[in-house]
């Protein structure tokens, strides 16, 4: 990434969101662009098709399972050496606690939160983190596209709280510097414009919590 005077380009991206936002297409795009490394979240889970059916303790397992699984891909990072490679996250590691908020009854989240606070404290800061956001109804019509019959088990009340968590969430972030992207009216997989114009801001320097809009949304207001 491009370096001025007073700027250390970021080493450790994160690109975070609800489930269909663009993550990881976003991660390999950009990762292809900069010669970067890129980092994908934990997708099996043994523990994900009893919890769809409602299993007692099925939430429980499946979000100690992610968690066990992303501390380990998080912790075993080298950031380190003469190479100073740059790595992009398709997730951000305490994101995991977004879902264990919303899945866990109270007992269990406070199981959960000291098996997390353990974890985390070992693992590396993101020195950018990239929020998408995107409405329910747009993620319902991407999830729609998407062959994961699994996704097709989420109910439309339960995307718009993922979509409030997210939001609250992102809206006290302090952790790192942070990016909010606008992504409902854009397609930067399918539209290189939208790609080419986000990651020209990506090339600029984010310092704090800072917004982007793309052009067709200001345009369109």
């Amino acid at each position: 990434m491009s370096r001025t005077a007073d700027h250390e380009p970021p080493r450790l991206i994160a690109i975070e969101g609800p489930m269909r936002v663009g993550k990881s297409s976003l991660a390999k795009l950009v990762a292809e662009r900069l010669g970067a490394s890129v980092l994908s979240d934990v997708e099996d889970n043994p523990f994900l098709d009893p919890f769809y059916r409602d299993q007692p303790g099925a939430a429980l397992a499946a979000q100690l399972h992610f968690l066990i699984e992303r501390f380990k891909q998080w912790r075993a990072l080298d950031l380190g050496g003469p190479a100073r490679r740059t790595v992009i996250s398709d997730y951000l590691f305490e994101k995991d606690k977004i879902y264990a908020y919303l899945n866990l009854n109270d007992a269990e989240l406070a199981l959960y939160k000291q098996y997390y606070a353990l974890l985390a404290e070992q693992i590396p800061i993101p020195d950018l983190v990239i929020y998408l956001e995107a409405k329910p109804e747009i993620l319902r019509v991407r999830i729609g596209r998407k062959n994961a019959p699994m996704e097709h088990k989420v109910s439309g009340e339960y995307l718009e709280e993922l979509v409030q968590a997210y939001s609250h969430f992102f809206h006290h972030y302090k952790t790192s510097d942070l990016l909010v992207v606008a992504t409902s009216e854009m397609d930067f997989v399918h539209r290189k414009p939208d790609f080419e114009e986000l990651l020209n801001r990506l090339l600029q320097p984010v310092r704090g919590t800072q917004y982007f809009l793309p052009l067709r949304s200001a345009n369109a207001d």
